[in-house]
């Protein structure tokens, strides 16, 4: 059973294993499915299943995911899960050396170009979604002036806000009220900028 709490990733080791591309998208495909076992994973990436067997080890092996209770009787089957229901990757943690800052900063790109990718996939198939669904997406920008406290305040209640929201779909569902349940990815990025 996944720890119900977020995880910090303070070691550079760590952060390299999860920077990999298919490990990366790997880990969120284990965020959205729960459970899966590598063939199911497999075909999510199209990649052979020896290959993503080998990177799911590598999350293994750093702590990132778990094996999880087992589906079916297929004793050859090995199920896994997210070990916490989400990770922490701050700027701060990676700022004391440069290579370290150059690891955190290389994953950091790597993280925002896989969401911008989603995001471009969504745009392109918007049409096969119904009416609903496109109404209620959200492609929106503010622009602010703030102080660093008030940033961090607006982190904190949007941080809030969206494990609120996350509780709530999970015990929907699992009380059985799956109709019109869909994934839903929700990228915000907040930073001070100069014109």
């Amino acid at each position: 059973m996944p720890s119900e709490e977020s995880r910090r990733i303070t070691d550079v080791g760590t952060l390299k294993a999860l920077a990999h591309p298919l490990r990366a998208e790997l880990y969120r495909l284990l965020c959205v499915e729960r459970v899966a076992t590598a063939s199911q994973l497999a075909g999510h990436v199209d990649e052979q299943v020896s290959l993503v067997s080998y990177h799911l080890r590598t999350l293994a092996r750093h702590g990132l995911i778990e094996q999880a209770e087992p589906r079916t009787g297929d004793a050859r089957e090995r199920w896994w899960q997210p070990s916490s229901d989400a990770l922490g990757i701050r700027e701060e943690d990676f700022r004391d050396a440069p290579e370290t800052a150059a690891a955190h900063l290389a994953a950091t790109r790597l993280f925002l170009a896989q969401r911008t990718d989603r995001y471009r996939r969504h745009l392109d198939e918007r049409a096969t979604w119904s009416p609903e669904w496109t109404t209620a997406s959200i492609d929106a920008e503010s622009w602010m002036r703030l102080t660093p406290a008030e940033l961090t305040a607006l982190k904190e209640e949007l941080v809030a806000l969206l494990r609120r929201y996350d509780a709530q779909g999970r015990a929907a569902e699992a009380a059985g009220a799956t109709e019109g349940r869909e994934h839903v990815a929700l990228s915000v990025h907040g930073f001070p900028f100069r014109v």
